[in-house]
């Protein structure tokens, strides 16, 4: 998951601007200037460029990224960018870990989701439909999510959690994933509206880094969660996923809500109790909905502990609700 952008002054003749410099291929190198514009869970940094006149975006990798790790996902985001699902990728740095991508002027794929909602539902599911369609990468790893938050949850069960988040987080685990529906494919595992942009003609995904072999319906319940879809809603997606009439909602979809809203909220939880963050046992339940008007207000900042604490607890108890 990519948080929401951020905008620091240009960085100067620096020695932090010459280790970025050395990021870009030589061509843009002498026109260059950098602007940091987001800030990946990954611990990735990411910035903008200017260079002759075009605008890209310069993703350089946490330190601790195992070189094999770093080359699967310049993989899958190779064949995402030739399919024309992500932005053209422009040059690639094995060394530094750096990917270099054009930039997208970013035209709110929220807006038209507000605005447009039906061809907004269509595109998207399209969208992933084509992402499962993709050939798998050698070496792309298949992922379960309950394992994956069963691995986590150790580290947050002890951290002081309201009742209605440590219950969607324990049933979650507890619940016996039914048996699959579909095949497994490449699935993008973070669709969130920071992963979406809207260029004015099509809907592109960003941050490729979650990738992996999974169940398709888990992009589709993540999308209808983070986007608030009511179950029509929902329908109409995975139609336009299978290019299908609209059919009762498949019962691993439905577990996949619960388990993906559980899990993301586990992650933010557990990011804001490695910051500090106290916890508090007599919280409130938070909506998606008022955390995304907080956000527009300006009242929360998802960089922040209070700001991962607040996401975590609105994704733990969509899930309870699911």
């Amino acid at each position: 998951m990519t948080l929401p952008r951020q905008g620091p002054p240009d960085f100067g003749k620096t020695p932090r601007m010459r280790e970025l410099l050395d990021c870009l291929p030589a061509k843009l190198r002498a026109t260059a200037t950098f602007t940091k514009i987001a800030a990946g869970l990954s611990g990735a940094g990411v910035y903008r460029v200017e260079a002759q006149g075009e605008s890209y975006v310069l993703k350089i990798a946490g330190d601790s990224e195992p070189l094999e790790i770093w080359r699967g996902r310049v993989a899958v985001q190779t064949v995402a960018a030739e399919a024309g699902l992500t932005p053209r990728l422009v040059y690639s740095d094995p060394d530094r870990r750096a990917i270099v991508s054009a930039f997208v002027e970013d035209r709110s794929f929220m807006m038209r989701f507000a605005q447009s909602r039906v061809a907004a539902v269509v595109e998207l599911g399209e969208l992933l439909g084509r992402v499962h369609g993709l050939p798998v990468p050698a070496g792309t790893v298949e992922v379960e999510t309950r394992d994956v938050l069963a691995r986590m949850w150790p580290q947050v069960e002890h951290f002081a959690l309201p009742a209605f988040a440590r219950t969607a987080i324990e049933r979650a685990l507890g619940e016996l994933p039914p048996p699959p529906e579909r095949a497994p494919t490449l699935s993008h595992n973070d669709i969130n509206p920071s992963n979406l942009v809207w260029d004015g003609e099509r809907v592109l995904l960003l941050d490729w880094d979650a990738a992996s072999v999974n169940d398709p319906l888990y992009d589709l319940a993540a999308a209808s969660v983070f986007l608030r879809m009511d179950d029509a809603t929902c329908a109409q997606l995975i139609a336009a996923h299978d290019h299908a009439d609209p059919t009762a909602l498949p019962v691993r979809f439905l577990y996949n809500r619960r388990v993906m809203s559980a899990f993301i909220g586990t992650v933010f939880l557990r990011m804001c109790q490695q910051a500090g963050h106290a916890g508090a046992l007599d919280t409130a339940p938070v909506t998606l909905a008022e955390i995304y008007q907080a956000l527009r207000d300006g009242r929360l900042n998802p960089q922040t502990p209070e700001g991962q604490w607040q996401f975590g607890l609105a994704l733990t108890y969509a899930s309870s609700t699911l």
